[in-house]
């Protein structure tokens, strides 16, 4: 089996610059706001996020792709760093401290290894292939993650990121009969929902559209804390569209319950 440890140590150089730049600009009084064309908000941080760290990949790995929310991809091969500078932008932009920066190594159609790191919560979350997921403030000093292990639907907790979505998408009718059926359902969203998978804390995770930046990351440190994260389709992986992640037990009842 290959070893990434070299790219999740990188990983945590690129999250530190990034931590560093986002939470100087975080309530900034002067923080600068735009509306991209698909309507949501990019900042000023978003972009230096971004930039710093496309900047340490060019040089630490140049022959590595690159593929970011805020700039052109670039590069080619099977190597390719995936990158969202902040996810919850919208949070970020209104001063709710859940967000994240997002990083991930993908190799060929696998992600290799993912790094979530959420600088205002204190809080940091990694895996690589075949590692283990884990969670504290460096490599040096981290926790295992493990996945819950509730079995029924009647005892579960679900997160999500929105209703709207769900009608959006056509499938609020579906969405609504899954939060009938669990025991608990809260809004916590973006990222923060996967990692509550990861930690045991949340059982269910799930949204109808989203983009790869927002889960090549997510979604290996779900599986590697031992649940599985597929599309709405049941289909592995982070690059269907949409999402849905759980402790595993769960997930074949929750795909069916959301199925058009």
């Amino acid at each position: 089996m290959l070893s990434y440890d070299d790219d999740l140590r990188l990983a945590h150089v690129l999250a530190d610059a990034a931590d560093s730049i986002t939470l100087s600009r975080f309530r900034a009084q002067d923080l600068r706001v735009d509306t991209k064309a698909d309507l949501t908000p990019v900042s000023d941080a978003d972009r230096s996020a971004e930039e710093s760290i496309r900047g340490t990949l060019a040089r630490a790995r140049p022959r590595d792709a690159i593929s970011g929310e805020e700039f052109p991809d670039t590069g080619h091969g099977p190597r390719r760093w995936v990158i969202d500078p902040i996810d919850a932008t919208k949070n970020f932009v209104r001063g709710v401290p859940v967000w994240a920066t997002l990083i991930a190594l993908m190799d060929g159609d696998t992600v290799a290894a993912g790094l979530v790191s959420a600088p205002a919560l204190h809080r940091r979350w990694w895996a690589a292939s075949g590692t283990g997921g884990y969670t504290g403030k460096s490599l040096s000093s981290a926790t295992r993650l493990a996945v819950s292990g509730v079995s029924d639907l009647e005892r579960a907790s679900l997160s999500y990121s929105s209703l709207g979505g769900w009608g959006k998408a056509g499938l609020e009718k579906q969405f609504l009969e899954l939060n009938r059926s669990v025991l608990r359902a809260r809004g916590f969203g973006d990222f923060w929902s996967y990692m509550l998978v990861a930690e045991g804390a949340v059982d269910i995770a799930a949204e109808p559209e989203v983009l790869l930046h927002d889960l090549a990351a997510p979604a290996i440190i779900v599986t590697e804390a031992g649940g599985r994260f597929t599309d709405l389709s049941g289909k592995d992986g982070p690059a269907g569209g949409s999402a849905v992640a759980t402790n595993g037990l769960l997930h074949d009842e929750v795909v069916a319950l959301l199925s058009p």
